[in-house]
């Protein structure tokens, strides 16, 4: 029974990624927003939620938690809700250290899952987003790093904003890294340092995708993430390709409007954590990345 559950769901992501390149409205199958414009914030502070996943990727995820204890910003509330598996010591380890920092104006949320639900990243922002009180929700990942004021820019910008769902059009982020290079290698005191030796590239982005989908609160709490979408989620036993994001934009009717943000920065890596070490499929994956870089370079 359960092998034929695994096959309808395999078979209905297949048709989901179809139907996500807009052969039909989503409105035929789901609840959708009416509207992908809403009236603009009249609030002085706005609240914030970011959600980010971690799965072996401590050394990483490092960089994001420190950006944010070393630049807090000044016009936004923040709710980092993460989320991780006890599994994952690393990360664990990481998590209890920084669960106990006071900063002002950022509350920490880690929400601990099984394995399982953590390998479907659509499952713990879709509780998230349900749950959430902010006023934007963004959906990021762990390897994403925010320079002074880039928050507070991010504020500016979203006081006035209409649009449903934003996204930065443009995203500094490092060469692919090695997984010996000193920035996956160094020490919480070094994080900064090397975030100041290291090189960036400015790259552009034309849609809301993986880790930079910015969305008003309300539409969060009134449609999860992928929530209705029920082949988006199952649990895994190996980390599943994030399609889904695709299928978000679809439900929500818009690619997202593109924001001028200066600061985030996306620390990129050869090495994925996510998929099961030295197996085949893991090394194609690493040579295809590898592959992509230089072809873009």
């Amino acid at each position: 029974m359960q092998f034929f559950k695994q096959r309808y769901y395999s078979i209905a992501e297949f048709l989901m990624r179809f139907a996500a390149s807009g052969l039909f409205p989503a409105r035929w199958l789901y609840k959708v927003p009416r509207h992908t414009h809403l009236r603009p914030l009249a609030k002085q502070e706005l609240h914030l939620e970011l959600i980010s996943h971690c799965w072996n990727y401590a050394h990483l995820f490092v960089y994001q938690l420190e950006s944010l204890v070393q630049n807090p910003p000044a016009k936004l509330q923040i709710t980092f809700t993460g989320f991780y598996c006890r599994e994952d010591k690393d990360t664990t380890a990481l998590v209890d250290e920084y669960r106990n920092k006071n900063v002002p104006g950022i509350r920490w949320n880690f929400i601990a899952l099984p394995k399982e639900k953590l390998l479907r990243r659509a499952i713990g922002r879709n509780i998230a987003a349900k749950a959430s009180s902010a006023d934007w929700v963004w959906f990021t990942d762990c390897d994403l790093a925010f320079a002074p004021g880039s928050l507070d820019n991010l504020a500016n910008k979203l006081q006035q904003q209409t649009e449903i769902l934003v996204f930065p059009e443009k995203i500094c982020q490092t060469a692919l890294l090695k997984k010996d290079n000193p920035m996956l290698q160094g020490a919480v005191e070094e994080v900064f340092n090397h975030l100041e030796q290291a090189e960036f590239v400015e790259r552009s982005y034309c849609k809301a995708a993986g880790a930079f989908q910015i969305v008003r609160g309300e539409i969060a709490r009134d449609y999860g993430y992928c929530g209705q979408v029920n082949c988006y989620q199952q649990a895994r036993e190996h980390w599943a390709k994030c399609y889904e994001d695709r299928a978000y934009r679809w439900l929500l009717g818009t690619h997202g409007k593109g924001l001028e943000l200066d600061g985030m920065m996306l620390i990129r890596h050869a090495e994925k954590g996510r998929y099961r070490k030295d197996s085949h499929i893991s090394g194609i994956r690493k040579a295809n990345r590898q592959l992509r870089d230089k072809l873009n370079t």
